[in-house]
């Protein structure tokens, strides 16, 4: 008997720890979390009852103490002025336009702003909460090489009423609802440039002018800068949560979202290249590209690349592909093997397994893996926790942790070009895809 109490005090004072550690993993969750308020009083009550029997819980149960006292501590008024402040941060988070990185969630210096140029187009800035309309005019007009003085910036709500901003105005400011997205046009509210103008030969000509290695460290630079910031949590919430609205995954969205945008930016520089040639030496432009990023251990962009020159609108523009020399397109089937999704990934899972850190991965595939071991598994067994597939999960995550292990060391001390970087910054995409196959189409009609 005595020593099947010596294993129960044992367990309990397991579950203790594992508590203690997680407290301290996710401080903001007893705060926030309704359930974990619950959780944490209810378990408090049950080791008090404990105590007569196990008296050495005594500084277990401190401990816990210490947890409850700082959640009340945290625990404010509904109607109290922080807990607005908390709501309006949350809207703002959430919203359409902007969404502000992790490490300035507190006081949200830095946000990454979409500003449309045309319906279906926008410029993706990188800039700060206070920012005024005339240096966001000023970014736009330096990205598109278009005259300042002639645009004005508007705030468009989705019934399609449109409110003028002033030149002085701070963009973010409270009066600026969720439900807007911001868009640049002419002082005659004429829109200031189309994807099927001549722009597009221009457009393209800068990019043929940058050096390869330089735009592949500038969008590293920018994928690590995003990926440091992302909690492991993040993955778990983004996952197992259906709760859009909670705010703990604004760092992973943000991304999530620069894949994508890279993959459309890839697409957008190739389909607003009108001359034949200039567009058989994007495509060598962004398979150097793509070799350069998977050389700095960047998958993330490193796949959007490639997702971008295969994605439907660019690989049917046969007559460019024929002209690309063959020991580019050797190379592209190379880099192509390596997202080839067959037996679960194999070629990306090898190489990505060989790679020493630090490494940015490639995120959609490991909430991919995590989805799958949530779905696939119970997360009780006979009413007990199964704590093999929280293994699992846990496993999972901590690879982002071991792909940070260290700096990127000599990756980011070599300094990229300002103009590189300014330009990848800011990218130009096009995220409508109807628009995208009819440039296509006009670049190479259907015979």
């Amino acid at each position: 008997m005595k020593e099947e109490g010596r294993d129960t005090l044992l367990r309990k004072r397991k579950v203790l720890h594992l508590l203690s550690q997680w407290s301290s993993l996710c401080t903001d969750l007893p705060q926030d979390d309704e359930h974990a308020k619950l959780f944490l009083k209810t378990l408090y009550r049950y080791v008090l009852d404990d105590l007569y029997e196990f008296p050495s819980l005594e500084k277990d149960l401190k401990e816990l103490q210490k947890l409850l006292r700082m959640q009340r501590r945290h625990t404010v008024d509904e109607s109290s002025p922080q807990k607005k402040n908390k709501a309006l941060f949350h809207q703002l988070s959430l919203k359409e336009n902007w969404h502000p990185v992790r490490g300035a969630q507190r006081d949200r210096k830095e946000v990454l702003c979409r500003v449309y140029v045309t319906i279906d187009s926008y410029v993706s800035v990188r800039t700060h909460s206070e920012v005024s309309v005339q240096e966001l005019l000023r970014t736009v007009a330096e990205r598109l090489d278009c005259a300042e003085d002639d645009m004005v910036l508007m705030a468009v709500a989705y019934p399609g009423e449109k409110v003028l901003l002033q030149s002085d105005q701070c963009v973010f400011s409270s009066s600026l609802s969720a439900a807007e997205r911001l868009l640049v046009c002419r002082r005659d509210l004429t829109e200031i440039m189309s994807p099927f103008t001549d722009n597009g030969q221009q457009h393209s000509v800068k990019m043929l002018s940058m050096n390869t290695w330089d735009v592949a460290l500038s969008l590293t630079n920018c994928d690590w800068s995003l990926f440091t910031n992302v909690h492991e949590q993040e993955l778990v919430h983004f996952t197992l949560s259906r709760d859009a609205s909670a705010g703990h995954t604004v760092a992973l969205e943000q991304l999530l979202q620069r894949c994508n945008e890279t993959q459309q930016w890839v697409m957008t520089e190739v389909l607003l290249c009108p001359t034949l040639c200039k567009r058989v030496q994007l495509f060598k432009k962004f398979i150097k590209i793509a070799a350069h990023c998977k050389a700095q251990r960047n998958l993330n962009s490193f796949f959007a690349i490639i997702m971008g020159l295969n994605s439907p609108a660019v690989s049917r523009l046969t007559q460019t592909w024929e002209k690309v020399p063959g020991k580019f397109r050797k190379l592209f089937s190379e880099l192509e093997s390596l997202t080839d999704p067959s037996l679960n990934h194999k070629a990306y899972r090898d190489a990505f397994r060989k790679m020493k850190s630090p490494k940015i991965p490639f995120l959609p595939l490991l909430l991919k893996d995590i989805t799958f071991i949530h779905e696939g598994n119970k997360t009780f067994l006979d009413n007990l926790v199964n704590f093999d597939k929280l293994h699992m999960i846990a496993d999972t995550v901590r690879i982002i942790r071991q792909c940070r292990t260290d700096h990127m060391g000599n990756m980011l001390s070599q300094k990229d070009s300002m103009e590189v970087r300014t330009y990848i910054n800011y990218l130009h995409v096009i995220d409508n895809q109807q628009t995208l196959f009819e440039l296509s189409h006009r670049l190479e009609p259907r015979t």
